[in-house]
């Protein structure tokens, strides 16, 4: 790789692409009318999937970058629950039958915060609304410094199938330079208990760009972590973005690595993990080959939603809780964010929807250019248009940043069947944005609702 290359692409600020658009193009224009009507359109032999925010913490990650609140009370908690489970009858009175999920996802925050009996009822609830299918997966996140064996067992009786933890980084200095401090043996004790009541896929998140941290540290790391076996990795880079998340102001921005240095760590760790016998999903995901994203990988199914590299095809996704955003073929919505403007819209009896985006024939396209690329590294853009009935001329001509990156020599333009470059795969997201129409635009601030 040359290093012109890394110093002219390395240092973009470009999204995750988990989404298209991407969430700051969301405007009020689209309210809690919108987006009943669009629940009122789904089809009822189509599978949803279901995701679930719970934004509180015991303690602040100063990397952090989550909607989340901290405390040490309950109550706000119980009664943040009681407002969720309001907003599940509003939602699912809103669809004109039962819709069938295929995927529920406990996202955080962290999940694991609410009591055993709380998670026990609030996952009735969602049986008792909507039709789980037989082959539904239910998947939590969980912070291992506050799992107790209890909430362990109350998960896997719940019908929990898959946990993703938190891990970040083993190495203590780095721990302590971003306030959390979870030790292997914690960890290990977690996955045990996990595995003890039957909650088996396993998943770990890992960080690297983080202060203090080394190649040596992400290493040893890695080991540790495969020592565990887990089913599935998530590696991302942290996004140092202190004006927006004020807590990262805590973060000693001279022991942050710079792009040379967390591009070494980056392809350190996927190093590491492809000795140990994963395979790279993606740009940011390793799965044993037996696990169902590695198969999907394969099978040029994997899809990529705003938990990151997935296998559900479901077209729909219905968010609750404070900021949670949802998707159907519509378009996109996202709660209000601010835990207490949610509860009053709940309370009200209408939906909390603050803010979407109503979806074009384009922007369909070029979400499914985005994604392929993502998740293939490569992209047949004339097929992809063709399916949506738009001219691939609307994508490729005059494609400025398109033919940049060809000259560059990080991806091959073959007629419009676009490839990113064995070498290059980690700028994936540059390709990608060379399809993104709106990355040079403002937010949308539009305040007429619907």
């Amino acid at each position: 790789m040359h290093a012109s290359i890394l110093q002219k692409y390395g240092e973009a600020r470009l999204p995750r692409y988990t989404s298209y658009p991407t969430a700051p193009r969301f405007s009020s224009a689209i309210g809690p009318v919108a987006y009943a009507d669009w629940l009122a359109g789904l089809p009822h032999d189509e599978p949803v999937s279901l995701y679930l925010h719970l934004p509180f913490c015991r303690s602040m990650c100063w990397y952090c970058g989550c909607h989340t609140t901290i405390t040490g009370r309950d109550q706000p908690i119980t009664d943040y629950l009681g407002v969720l489970r309001e907003e599940i009858g509003l939602v699912s009175a809103c669809a004109p039958e039962r819709l069938a999920v295929e995927k529920v996802h406990f996202g955080g925050g962290t999940p694991t915060i609410v009591k055993p009996e709380e998670f026990v009822a609030l996952s009735g609830l969602l049986r008792e609304r909507f039709d789980f299918t037989g082959s539904a997966e239910m998947a939590v996140e969980i912070d291992p410094r506050t799992l107790t064996a209890g909430m362990a067992a109350a998960l896997a009786g719940a019908g929990v199938a898959r946990a993703s933890l938190g891990v970040q980084s083993f190495d203590p200095q780095v721990q302590k330079a971003i306030n959390r401090i979870q030790s292997e043996e914690c960890t290990a004790e977690t996955v045990h208990h996990l595995r003890r009541f039957g909650v088996e896929r396993i998943n770990f998140d890992l960080i690297y760009g983080l202060p203090n941290q080394t190649v040596r540290s992400c290493v040893d790391t890695v080991a540790a972590a495969v020592a565990m076996r887990p089913d599935r990795f998530a590696v991302f880079g942290y996004a140092h973005v202190p004006t927006f998340k004020k807590h990262q102001r805590l973060i000693d921005e001279a022991a942050l690595p710079g792009s040379a240095a967390r591009q070494e760590q980056a392809l350190a760790i996927a190093e590491a993990l492809t000795a140990a016998g994963y395979r790279q999903i993606g740009l940011d995901h390793f799965a044993l080959p037996g696990d169902d994203l590695a198969t999907a990988q394969a099978a040029g199914t994997l899809r990529r939603n705003f938990q990151g590299y997935t296998t559900d095809g479901c077209e729909t996704l219905i968010g609750f809780g404070a900021s949670s955003i949802g998707r159907t073929w519509q378009g996109y919505v996202q709660n209000e964010v601010a835990i207490g403007l949610y509860g009053r819209h709940i309370a009200s009896g209408r939906l909390a929807t603050a803010k979407g985006y109503r979806l074009s024939r384009e922007d369909r396209a070029r979400a499914a250019v985005i994604e392929r690329l993502m998740c293939d590294f490569e992209a047949d853009v004339p097929a992809i248009c063709a399916r949506h009935g738009l001219d691939a001329g609307r994508l490729l001509a005059g494609n400025d940043r398109l033919a940049m990156l060809e000259r560059d020599g990080v991806l091959e333009n073959d007629g419009g069947l676009i490839r990113v470059r064995g070498d290059h795969r980690f700028l994936v997201r540059v390709a990608a944005a060379a399809f993104d129409a709106y990355l040079e635009e403002a937010p949308r601030t539009h305040s007429k609702v619907a």
